[in-house]
């Protein structure tokens, strides 16, 4: 077992949590310890939702470890049945209570409760979240799903949305308006919002709309065998991504419609702009979950005109796709769920911009390279209360401004070094709308001199003199990191203890050669 300070996945329980609590008259019943039931902060803060997530712990403690937690498992069953009154329930077992190797499914069943039962097998030690949520919705797809008619309309079902999914909510929102505007009705959506009963007309539905391959693929490839019902292969982030969806869409169900709502798209008005070369060619790295990874790589490349000097992903089960298109754009691709493999590459390329997770951004604050979040895990910050979906033609526009942002920062902040003598840009100078701009210290009062800095040094370190301090300041602060680095080692490899001015010269010298 490896312990870390930050993890992208959580264990197969808690997305097992995620597909519970996307839907309702669903209960999860899971045998756990005490220290397991952590995973209730994630919702009621990330998501902020009003109430607990639809989970019963049996919560034992050690000292019931010599007695029979068997009996524990069943009275916790019976007591979440009578006091919640779901449609179904789901039980399964925590990483630490697969330990004690009790069965958590037989024990229910041999309850003889009058709703559906549906046991969890989640290998805890060997598979994490995002396997957790799409065997749980599998699962639960198969045992509830039934065959049907067809609806007499051309219809699908949503699948894959859940709790704690990167916008998950209001992307099922665009998604809905997209298809209404072909003429498609939506049946289901699952497991986001559905109930047990909304599971078993999956059938009606002449085909499946597959948004998040993580948590549903494995329920779409099932029903496309037991119920002939195709499922889409595009993910619709970005203008050419939605393109492709709309076409696949219309060739399933055979429509000529052309009202496709594109006239909300303004992606590309800020092209005509003066400044929109500003972004092209900028170095971008991506990470995070396969999904929006892949579609970022393609936005980035192909609509924005950066160029992407590395990527990965931390979910091994899509690393074969994630990888083909890494070599499809010829850069490195990392696979791993180790946060400390990924700064260390992101140090490695120093790139102008990162697009990733909450650990990416925290690793960006670091290294002074800014970020822009695209994948969980997220913060709650991340979790906007506005609409603010990343998919359709909406979600191209909020995908524009949200990476274009910390961009745009970063050039503020240039000019503002630029122009950092100017009495109205000086760190001392008041709100300009104020009647007065402070106090600005004069030229004699500066901090910047040529006088040495009053550093204690121990082995290994050099001193920046302020003379030098001042120069790497005029460093375009995207790159700047960069060369603070680059002049260290060459210091340490000169024997220097302090950094002047002209040594910082001598390092760019050596290492433009």
């Amino acid at each position: 077992m490896k312990l870390t300070v930050w993890t992208y996945e959580g264990p197969p329980h808690v997305g097992a949590m995620r597909v519970a609590t996307a839907m309702k008259g669903l209960h999860y019943i899971l045998h756990a310890p005490q220290g397991d039931t952590y995973a209730d902060l994630l919702f009621t803060m990330i998501e902020r939702r009003g109430e607990r997530p639809p989970v019963t712990y049996t919560t034992f403690q050690a000292r019931d470890l010599g007695e029979d937690t068997a009996n524990l498992f069943k009275s916790a069953c019976q007591e979440a049945v009578e006091r919640f009154k779901p449609e179904a329930i789901i039980v399964g077992a925590s990483c630490t209570a697969e330990l004690i190797q009790d069965d958590p499914g037989g024990l229910a069943e041999a309850l003889g409760v009058d709703i559906p039962v549906i046991p969890l097998e989640l290998p805890s030690y060997q598979r994490k979240e995002n396997f957790g949520a799409d065997e749980t919705f599998y699962q639960i797809v198969k045992k509830l799903a039934k065959k049907s008619e067809k609806l007499s309309e051309p219809s699908c079902n949503i699948l894959g949305p859940t709790s704690l999914g990167f916008r998950h909510r209001d992307d099922v929102k665009e998604v809905s308006e997209l298809l209404s505007r072909l003429g498609i009705r939506v049946n289901v959506v699952a497991p986001l919002g559905a109930t047990p009963s909304d599971i078993q007309k999956l059938g009606d539905a002449h085909f499946n709309v597959l948004l998040y391959p993580e948590s549903g693929e494995s329920a779409a490839r099932w029903l496309e065998q037991e119920f002939e019902q195709p499922y889409t292969k595009t993910v619709p982030i970005g203008v050419g991504a939605t393109k492709s969806f709309i076409s696949e869409v219309k060739e399933i169900i055979g429509s000529n419609e052309t009202n496709v709502g594109d006239e909300n798209l303004r992606f590309d008005w800020w092209s005509k702009s003066v400044d929109s070369t500003y972004f092209t060619g900028k170095r971008v790295f991506i990470f995070g979950d396969a999904t929006h990874v892949k579609c970022a790589a393609q936005i980035a490349k192909d609509e924005m005109a950066f160029e992407v000097v590395g990527m990965g992903c931390y979910n091994r089960e899509f690393a074969r796709s994630v990888r083909a298109l890494g070599r499809d754009l010829d850069i490195p691709v990392l696979i791993s769920d180790d946060y400390l493999e990924v700064e260390k590459l992101i140090e490695e390329l120093q790139p102008e911009l990162i697009l990733g997770t909450q650990m990416e951004r925290h690793i960006g604050k670091r290294l002074g390279i800014p970020c822009a979040v695209i994948s969980a895990p997220f913060h709650v910050q991340d979790h906007p209360a506005r609409y603010s979906p990343q998919m359709g033609w909406e979600g191209s526009n909020v995908i524009f401004d949200t990476w274009v942002h910390p961009l745009v920062m970063g050039l503020e902040e240039h000019l503002l070094h630029m122009f950092r003598e100017d009495f109205e840009f000086n760190d001392q100078a008041g709100p300009s709308h104020l009647s007065s701009h402070g106090n600005v210290k004069s030229e004699n009062e500066s901090d910047i001199s040529n006088g040495e800095s009053k550093i204690n040094l121990s082995e290994g370190e050099v001193a920046w003199l302020n003379d030098a301090e001042a120069e790497l300041k005029k460093i375009p602060f995207f790159v700047r990191g960069k060369a603070r680095r680059n002049t260290e080692k060459f210091a340490l490899e000169k024997g220097l203890t302090q950094i002047s001015s002209e040594t910082l010269y001598e390092a760019k010298a050596h290492y433009a050669r």
